[in-house]
């Protein structure tokens, strides 16, 4: 079975990134192993994280986000590439 990527969603509780960071920083990502981390980019006010994940099972996402669900709340999106999405329109 090939790894789905999904478009993570992270808004940090009250725009308040000082928790997320700190955590990170004592803790890591807190990830189960499974899960690919391949990018993320925050934004300019600090507020909101956009991460790029890969995995095959879906729930081990749902396994990542309780480690964070105190502080940050998700959204997650499963992605394919633009040229998957090239493909599957046939043009």
């Amino acid at each position: 079975m090939a790894a789905t990527n999904y478009l993570i969603i992270e808004r940090f509780r009250n725009g308040d990134a000082v928790p997320v960071y700190r955590r990170f920083r004592d803790l890591g990502r807190l990830m189960p192993e499974g899960i690919e981390y391949i990018t993320s980019w925050i934004t300019a006010d600090v507020s909101v994280c956009y991460q790029v994940m890969a995995t095959e099972n879906r729930e081990l996402l749902d396994e990542w986000i309780a480690n964070w669900s105190d502080i940050v709340d998700f959204e997650v999106i499963p992605v394919i590439s633009s040229a998957e999405a090239a493909a599957r329109t046939k043009i």
